[in-house]
């Protein structure tokens, strides 16, 4: 493919969070301890339900947290995996690992806690009787039940209705199912095997936070309501902004926000329990009252805040591990133990600790070993002494002083054993259903992120009492623009392979499949890779491809297989030695500037899928949108990609392009497309063919610019059903007959959709050329729509070929290839 003081220190102390978040230990400014201080007399917690990421009210998640310094949650039933990307062609998992890091990233500046349920998002749903029939509805309603239990919200509140106001059908399902769950939480005969970690927990009410969202307004004046949109001096931001800044993480979905200050109401309806008639929190003891014994302690931490020295917090130590003692003293509790935690992180950064484990490498590989270096300095020389360290497989006892500003450091070699597993998120590890990941381990569900890799556990005395303190182990470099960054370690097997992806067998061509694999360290390959297809109680195999040799660490070695025919239609699974129960590993790598690095493993399964399509016309010119990966699929099928950019547009001539097609979102996410409109229409029609994918209609970007030569709308609607009856409006049409006859045999097998953002003719000058429907609704013809225009064509169309060509589904190749033929430019 070819590429042509208090309002000052407030400042500092949020935005010091912000830049530290991907780049050091988190570290806490005094006005941070201030708050932290002042909310160990508050107990009292509140769980936000929605359906994916950038679903939440940041706003009210920051008000929660930093006004009224509640625990708060925010448990999303998705990870946003079906969502649209602003920022690259990652679908699927790989999506839904990259706003799982954008809600962590949210919630370190909102100040909310994470949480997830198993369930899958598949795309978009009309309604939710949809949703249920992807996802396990007592499975995920389940998880809503755990998470509730575990947290113990003392109030609920849903961000959807659960009587469709809020469109999606996966938005009306969480509502529906965190309702179910408020009251099947309290039920000890509902998911009673939970109750070996867990008891049964009734919360005081749950709420609808009604919105106005554009021409939707289910707020109403008798509704609760109450007021978030103060100004927190502490942290020299209002709610609003602090809201934003959060809501900007989101940005593979383009949420980039501007900040709000000024009175801002929230609207709460009731859906259960008793209504509050004053305050969210009527009937809710938020004070120490409600753990027996405890009378005490909120005079001492009342103490501690009136006696906090901004400059000096190290002053606080000694009364925060007094506070420690006494809190561990009371009767087990979720209080007891939520509070624990909170002083051991206010002992932590009071004493101004600098505590780091880290490596020189991303990957630590197994049977190999990993160089561990621990770095720890007693900035604030708080009485403290380092009593024991352990990290992996080392362990190792002392008592050395922490002198104050001193740094100490400590590294070790340590082996990497085979037994250990390979670095990979929870929910990716078993093969998932439709609608719903496969978490065996009750602990890990609703966990937001992936278990560390390595963690180190460092015992310190801090004013003599034994405080245990857990860091993560990360791989630390310094990039020469960045500076100082921290990925998450990876552990990986010796041996990987290069992502074989689908590989397509293409009409009459006989090109070799490729098989790579990769040392991750020096590595003698002593046994013959073999291929076992799956799904074949003989095991057949295809015997040594290549064995008895050495590779050098990151060098990568290639067989090649001849005979395309012979594996045509069939799945194998591949690994290095000859066990055909287990297939190989495939290290994903997924990297954007905005979150860490992120690797997970899919299994090395080989598919040569044999596709029948002939294409006409050879030079595809691809203008690039949001990202998608419909230029390596064209290229696949023999076409001559070239990536035009703004420069190729401006400077180059167009005539030289068969076809000229825009990626998914063009519009949207290039505003420069405006100024080509003329350019492109020339082009069209002196015998060019453009072809636009979809883009939204949510004025994202200058959605509103001329697209085709005559006029259309781009609308919301969508066929949800990939298994949506296609009716073919003009079977004579050249789109359903050159250079592939198209039938309703090449719509099976599609995946995830049909179709989004369909087009509606304004003009009345275009061709709808098919026809689809949803369960229960009318039929619609804007998913393809073509016009001829001088002596070329202009195609919009909302059909998912982003989605389908990288899933290998063969309509979707031969209707692609005879669009693209459409004006029969030139044959070779």
């Amino acid at each position: 493919m070819k590429q042509c003081l208090t309002g000052i220190l407030g400042i500092f102390s949020f935005f010091i969070s912000i830049i530290t978040d991907a780049q050091a230990p988190p570290s806490w400014s005094s006005a941070d301890m201030y708050l932290a201080i002042r909310k160990l007399n508050v107990l009292g917690s509140v769980l936000y339900i929605a359906a994916h990421p950038d679903d939440e009210n940041t706003r009210l998640i920051s008000y929660f947290a930093k006004e009224k310094l509640f625990r708060t949650g925010y448990l999303s039933l998705t990870r946003g995996d079906g969502g649209q990307n602003l920022i690259g062609d990652e679908q699927g998992v790989e999506l839904g690992l990259i706003r799982t890091q954008e809600l962590l990233a949210a919630r370190r500046i909102d100040g909310g806690e994470q949480f997830f349920t198993r369930a899958f998002d598949f795309g978009y749903s009309k309604n939710p009787q949809e949703t249920f029939t992807k996802w396990d509805r007592e499975k995920i309603l389940s998880d809503v039940v755990w998470v509730i239990r575990k947290f113990q919200p003392d109030v609920i509140v849903t961000r959807f209705p659960t009587t469709g106001e809020g469109g999606h059908g996966h938005h009306t399902a969480s509502a529906i199912l965190a309702n179910e769950a408020f009251a099947a939480a309290a039920d000890p005969s509902r998911f009673p095997e939970q109750l070996a970690f867990v008891k049964p927990w009734q919360a005081k009410r749950i709420c609808w936070n009604t919105f106005n969202f554009g021409s939707t307004n289910t707020t109403a004046a008798d509704q609760f309501k109450f007021d978030v949109g103060g100004f927190n001096p502490l942290l020299g931001k209002s709610y609003g902004e602090i809201a934003a800044i959060s809501r900007s993480n989101h940005k593979s979905q383009g949420f980039g926000s501007a900040a709000s200050r000024g009175e801002a109401l929230e609207y709460f309806k009731t859906t259960g329990g008793n209504p509050p008639a004053d305050d969210l929190m009527n009937g809710v003891e938020l004070g120490w009252s409600r753990v027996e014994g405890a009378g005490a302690i909120t005079s001492i931490v009342d103490q501690l805040a009136a006696s906090f020295d901004l400059l000096h917090p190290e002053n606080s130590v000694k009364d925060l591990v007094r506070l420690y003692r006494s809190i561990k003293m009371l009767p087990e509790s979720y209080w007891r133990t939520q509070k624990l935690k909170e002083t051991v992180q206010l002992i932590e950064q009071c004493s101004g600790l600098f505590l780091d484990a880290s490596t020189n490498e991303q990957y630590a590989v197994k049977t190999d070993s990993v160089r561990v270096s621990i770095s720890i300095n007693n900035r604030l020389g708080v009485n403290a002494r380092l009593r024991k360290i352990s990290v992996g497989n080392y362990d190792t006892s002392m008592d050395q002083n922490l002198a104050k500003n001193k740094n100490l450091q400590l590294s070790r070699n340590l082996y990497v054993s085979e037994d250990l597993p390979n670095t990979q998120p929870y929910w990716l590890r078993e093969k998932m259903e439709p609608g719903y990941f496969i978490v065996n381990d009750q602990q890990k569900i609703g966990q937001a992120d992936v278990d560390p890799a390595m963690e180190s556990v460092i015992l310190i005395t801090i004013e003599g009492e034994d405080l245990v303190l857990r860091k993560p182990v990360r791989y630390k470099f310094t990039d020469p623009v960045k500076g100082e960054i921290y990925w998450p370690l990876v552990i990986v097997p010796a041996i990987t392979f290069k992502d074989f992806d689908a590989i397509y067998f293409k009409g009459e061509n006989k090109g070799a499949v490729e098989v790579s694999l990769q040392a991750n360290k020096k590595t003698m390959v002593a046994s013959p890779l073999v291929m076992s297809q799956m799904f074949d109680t003989r095991k057949d195999t295809i015997p040594r491809l290549f064995g008895g040799f050495t590779l050098a660490k990151g060098q990568y070695f290639s067989a090649q297989i001849e005979d395309q025919e012979l594996l045509a239609g069939k799945i194998y699974q591949l690994n290095t030695v000859p066990d055909y129960n287990e297939p190989g590993a495939i290290l994903r790598t997924v990297n954007h500037d905005h979150i860490p690095s992120i690797n997970y493993f899919k299994q090395a399964l080989l598919s040569v899928k044999k596709i029948d399509v002939k294409i006409f016309n050879k030079k595809i010119g691809y203008i690039v949108g949001a990202g998608d990966k419909v230029p390596e699929a064209l290229e696949h099928m023999g076409y001559d990609v070239t990536l035009l950019t703004e420069k190729e547009l401006a400077k180059n001539g167009l005539d030289k392009y068969d076809a000229i097609i825009t990626g998914v979102r063009t519009y949207n996410t290039n505003d420069w497309m405006n100024k080509y409109y003329d350019k492109l229409m020339k082009y069209v029609q002196e015998g060019g063919n453009l072809i636009v994918q979809y883009n939204t209609s949510n004025q994202i970007g200058p959605v509103r610019a001329r697209i085709g030569p005559y006029d259309f709308n781009i609308t919301r609607n969508r066929i949800t059903d990939e298994n949506a009856v296609v009716r073919i409006l003009k079977p004579e049409h050249p789109v359903f007959n050159f250079p592939n006859k198209i039938n309703g045999d090449d719509f099976n097998g599609w995946i995830q959709e049909r179709s989004i953002y369909h087009a509606q003719d304004t003009s009345g000058k275009y061709e709808k050329l098919i026809s689809m429907a949803d369960p229960g609704e009318k039929e619609d013809d804007g998913a393809l729509i073509v016009t001829k225009y001088g002596k070329g064509w202009f195609t919009y169309t909302g059909l998912v070929f982003f989605r389908e060509l990288p899933a290998g589904i063969p309509g979707a190749y031969r209707l692609l290839a005879n669009i693209i033929a459409l004006n029969k430019k030139k044959g070779f």
